[in-house]
């Protein structure tokens, strides 16, 4: 029985080898990137999904078993799903812009400014750091509350309750 590449960078892979990685980029990167540009529609993209989908690979590598996927079965899965939430990321990143540049909420006409609100960033970072955090993502990064929640990693209904609370605190600094 003739002893495969495949098999060969099987065994490095199973003995944390760093010579597997330099044989799977040398061997497959071509076809995952071709992969992942299909996906992307992006070369810049695709070469950061590629790079992440190599060290995702190394970091997994004792996690294969060639008895449920052939290797470049494998590598094609990582590498898809990497290219998938790279483009996800860009375009949830891409439509915050734009829905940002598209927004009529930030253009306020200068004669109605009011100039005790001007400072307003500086009065913000003079409440706790919990509610500073949520009054900057809902204000001034222009998230909605559930893309806070999201982001921040805190439930929506804490969110809602920071918000409030920071207010109140907010108003109370506005009132002296």
């Amino acid at each position: 029985m003739s002893y495969s590449l495949e098999e060969h960078i099987v065994e490095l892979l199973e003995k944390g080898d760093k010579a597997a990685l330099n044989l799977l980029y040398e061997n497959y990167s071509d076809s995952l990137y071709g992969v992942i540009l299909k996906i992307t529609n992006n070369e810049e993209i695709a070469q950061d999904a590629l790079q992440e989908s190599f060290i995702k690979i190394w970091k997994n590598s004792k996690k294969y078993d060639s008895k449920k996927a052939r290797l470049f079965t494998w590598l094609y899965r990582i590498a898809r799903n990497t290219a998938i939430d790279k483009l996800r990321s860009f375009n949830n990143r891409f439509e915050k812009e734009v829905q940002i540049d598209k927004s009529n909420v930030y253009i306020l006409p200068t004669a109605s400014l009011n100039q005790d609100v001007i400072d307003l960033k500086d009065h913000v970072t003079k409440l706790d750091e919990k509610y500073q955090v949520v009054l900057n993502a809902l204000f001034f990064e222009g998230m909605t509350q559930q893309e806070a929640s999201d982001e921040l990693d805190i439930p929506l209904g804490t969110i809602k309750s920071r918000l409030k609370i920071g207010l109140r605190d907010l108003r109370k600094l506005f009132d002296h």
